[in-house]
């Protein structure tokens, strides 16, 4: 910070300071000009000549008013006014007073509104030179009467641009704070949306893969005593599910570390390539798994892709959680214009039929999945038993609406 901007700070932290020493100034000026003789014998001729006493004490009066001039303007205007207007009807040759006036004018513009600067202004000019020209003791068209109505208007002026700029600055500053708010509201709301996507990932990676550890430990524990051979085959497969889970949260864990965390693993997001071996695993479960496919050469968005495997990946779950040891599970996928079709059907007749929205998260998390994908989920029993899931995801992004030519 400069030694003039250290200095403007101070002033500005002790106003009736400034403007004491403003007044004093005012002072100064309005007695050192009323030495001057601008009219002589011979016509305009400058000299020294000795002010009345009661233009001093006009002088002094209105340079004491202007101390109070932020705290009281239209008060201090007025007193100000008064004083040069008898200045003007008495004084001969003429003080400076009218000084005062233009700066409380100054300071009453500078500190108002447009319409009360034009009212009060035109009125303090009207009045201070119309009393000079009508009851003074020069002539109408004398220079100091115009001087009058000039230096007014020029105070008006001044003072209106500078409130004029304060305003413009003041704009900036809070559009500035807005836009300020505005991006840190956008950045949590970025990040509470991306911890959204998270947990849905996670819900999806766990309750896949612990449901089927769950099957095959039950089905270990079952056969171990009379078929062993099956019981390692159910270990094996509880192990293969166990690295697939760990894997997945390694990958999906992986989008929370900072940079100067050690390097995250960089396999990409699951998708519908991956569909025959998700069918596997539940397969290797014990759940009966058939897959329909009518989207071959279908290039689908990142998003939609992933969202398509985590959808069918729930609704199996939720097959192998709840439909029963009998169940059989029909999974399609069909390219349908600018959408693509996943149905996915079962049969289930098991007692466990709490698949409502408010049953769990996970026709919570597909809803909330397709929604913000612009898609469409339907999801509900089926007549003669069973539970269907049908989604309808958008693969073409949505053109943009045409613009109305209409007048």
């Amino acid at each position: 910070m400069t030694t003039i901007d250290r200095a403007r700070c101070r002033l500005r932290a002790h106003p009736f300071a400034l403007d004491a020493a403003l007044a004093a100034g005012v002072l100064v000026c309005m007695v050192a000009g009323s030495f001057v003789e601008p009219h002589g014998p011979e016509g305009v001729r400058w000299g020294l000549r000795t002010p009345d006493p009661l233009s001093l004490v006009l002088m002094a009066l209105g340079a004491t008013a202007l101390v109070f001039r932020r705290r009281a303007p239209r008060t201090v205007l007025a007193l100000a006014g008064g004083a040069s207007v008898a200045e003007s009807v008495t004084g001969d040759p003429r003080t400076p007073v009218a000084m005062c006036a233009v700066v409380a004018l100054y300071t009453l513009a500078s500190t108002t509104d447009r319409s009360t600067t034009w009212r009060i202004g035109l009125l303090t000019m009207t009045v201070l030179t119309g009393a000079a020209m009508a009851v003074g003791p020069l002539p109408w068209y004398a220079q100091e009467n115009l001087a009058i109505f000039a230096w007014t208007g020029i105070g008006a002026t001044a003072g209106d641009a500078v409130r004029s700029r304060r305003a413009f600055v003041q704009a900036i500053r809070e559009r500035a704070e807005r836009a300020e708010r505005t991006r840190e509201e956008e950045a949590r709301r970025r990040v509470a949306e991306e911890r959204l996507r998270i947990a849905r990932d996670l819900h999806d990676v766990v309750a896949h893969h612990i449901a089927l550890v769950n099957v095959q430990a039950g089905v270990a524990a079952h056969v171990m005593d009379k078929r062993p051979d099956q019981a390692k085959e159910a270990l094996a497969h509880v192990r293969e599910a166990s690295r697939s889970a760990l894997g997945e949260l390694r990958a999906t864990v992986g989008l929370l570390r900072q940079s100067g965390d050690p390097e995250a693993p960089t396999e990409p997001a699951p998708g519908l390539d991956l569909l025959d071996e998700l069918a596997g695993t539940f397969r290797s479960a014990g759940l009966r798994v058939e897959v329909t496919r009518a989207d071959e050469g279908a290039d689908l968005p990142a998003a939609v892709d992933l969202a398509a495997y985590r959808i069918i990946q729930e609704a199996l779950t939720n097959v192998q959680k709840h439909a029963g040891t009998d169940a059989r599970a029909e999974v399609s996928v069909v390219r349908v214009g600018p959408h693509i079709e996943i149905t996915v059907l079962d049969d289930g007749t098991g007692e466990d039929l709490d698949r409502t929205p408010g049953g769990g998260h996970g026709l919570l998390g597909m809803r909330e999945r397709v929604t913000a994908l612009r898609g469409t989920l339907t999801t509900g029993p089926r007549y003669g038993g069973g539970f269907r899931v049908h989604a309808i995801l958008p693969v073409e992004p949505r053109a943009p609406a045409a613009p109305d030519d209409s007048p």
